[in-house]
């Protein structure tokens, strides 16, 4: 499609559903013609930095050449081909990084298409590994509140039960286990008690656990909550000491978002169970992976199913999987963890916000940088002045936050920062 062809916003908004959006009075939309490393170009001329790396996706900015090559090479051979009974070297040369670069108890890689479905993955293995063992009581998973694991049905049920925007399904999903969310913050003391009561949770209720879930380090879109690394090393040893298996949804926080290459080296932990999608391609295509251990592979095996229960049409997407390649190659390439480091370190300008009466906190780790608000966002008002600064940046809730592609410059991170300090200065939400 042409650039310059004109984008129709009058049958987007009367046939067109975008996220979390009403079809009778929709959020507006800004069209957008084209894109160039950390800039979004819109049809009526303006040019956006890019706060949000498309939902954290696009690490390298956009139209990188060398995604732009691997999927343009790689089109040209084969864009997809079924994975059931066939495989081919981009999805092979990706497990092998994927197998290299996360924990070394991973060992075995199921691709799917997108990142609610590696969580779906996620949770059938885990209850088919017990059903294979011969403990059909282990069908429960226990999960934290505040956590958003994507929208599908099996993920939905382990966000969080209140607060999240799922909660109108309750009755619907099956029902799990909530603790409450981790409360001691990252890099400051561990509260004791919250352990505990995680452990009693776990005696009380480890006879029909299968897993737990959660996203390592920062609970992302349930509210940006960043915790302690003490957390979840405890997490891990109560899994391994009430036989529970442990998921790691790293969806958000992989390939090096929170200043390690996965978040849980943060507490130098492996999940049984890991799932990541998002980053995985640079932001270029949809794809996620779900990698677990041996045991938990060879466990489901030896069950009366042989096999895992899931097959998606588009698993081991050639175009995706050689993309996917070339976005680790450059993760390798590059500096990314000073990079990181250098964004995290100009975000701390973003403290400044909390001079302001309407702000609860501020918090910043890695490429990640957060306001929250005493009260809920308007997006659509508060959308519109950051694009008369020349900024895309996507609040929600209460929650004015940035997680932008690694390459952005200091000049642009200050450019947000003032946005944001300015939003919230002339009451633009």
């Amino acid at each position: 499609m042409n650039k310059n062809q004109p984008i129709d916003l009058n049958f987007d908004k009367a046939h067109i559903w975008h996220p979390y959006t009403s079809m009778i009075d929709p959020l507006p939309v800004y069209p957008v013609t084209h894109t160039d490393k950390n800039r979004i170009f819109l049809e009526t001329g303006e040019s956006l930095i890019d706060g949000m790396a498309s939902w954290w996706s696009a690490l390298h900015g956009y139209n990188h050449p060398k995604l732009v090559k691997a999927m343009t090479e790689q089109a040209s051979q084969m864009s997809h081909v079924m994975f059931g009974g066939i495989t081919h070297a981009p999805a092979v040369n990706l497990c092998k990084k994927l197998v290299e670069i996360t924990p070394e108890p991973l060992q075995r890689v199921f691709l799917a298409d997108s990142g609610s479905v590696s969580v779906e993955v996620a949770i059938k293995m885990a209850l088919q590994y017990w059903l294979s063992q011969g403990h059909h009581s282990k069908n429960k998973l226990m999960t934290a509140k505040k956590g958003y694991h994507g929208d599908t049905f099996a993920a939905m049920s382990v966000c969080d039960p209140v607060n999240s925007m799922h909660s109108m399904y309750q009755g619907f999903l099956p029902e799990h286990i909530f603790v409450d969310a981790p409360k001691s913050k990252f890099g400051e003391e561990q509260n004791d008690a919250e352990l505990v009561a995680l452990e009693n949770t776990f005696k009380q209720h480890h006879n029909e656990l299968a897993a737990f879930i959660i996203e390592p380090i920062v609970q992302n879109a349930g509210g940006m909550n960043f915790y302690n690394a003490k957390y979840l090393k405890k997490l891990r040893e109560l899994c391994d000491e009430y036989d529970v298996l442990l998921i790691l949804d790293e969806i958000a926080t992989g390939f090096g978002r929170t200043g390690k290459m996965f978040a849980c080296e943060h507490a130098d932990i492996a999940p049984d169970i890991l799932c990541i999608g998002k980053a995985l391609t640079g932001g270029c295509m949809t794809l996620s992976a779900t990698l677990t251990t041996d045991k938990v592979a060879l466990g489901i095996s030896q069950g009366e199913a042989k096999v895992l229960m899931h097959g998606p049409t588009f698993m081991g997407n050639p175009l995706a999987c050689a993309t996917a390649v070339a976005s680790l190659e450059l993760l390798e390439d590059t500096d990314w963890h000073g990079n990181v480091t250098r964004l995290y370190n100009a975000m701390q300008d973003l403290h400044r916000c909390e001079s302001f009466e309407a702000v609860k906190e501020v918090r910043t780790l890695g490429a990640i940088g957060v306001v929250e608000l005493l009260d809920v966002v308007d997006v659509a008002k508060i959308q519109k002045f950051f694009i008369e600064k020349g900024l895309w940046i996507r609040p929600f809730g209460k929650l004015i936050y940035i997680m932008p592609p690694y390459i952005t410059s200091n000049e642009d991170i200050a450019q947000l920062i003032d946005g944001i300090y300015q939003a919230i200065e002339q009451k633009a939400y």
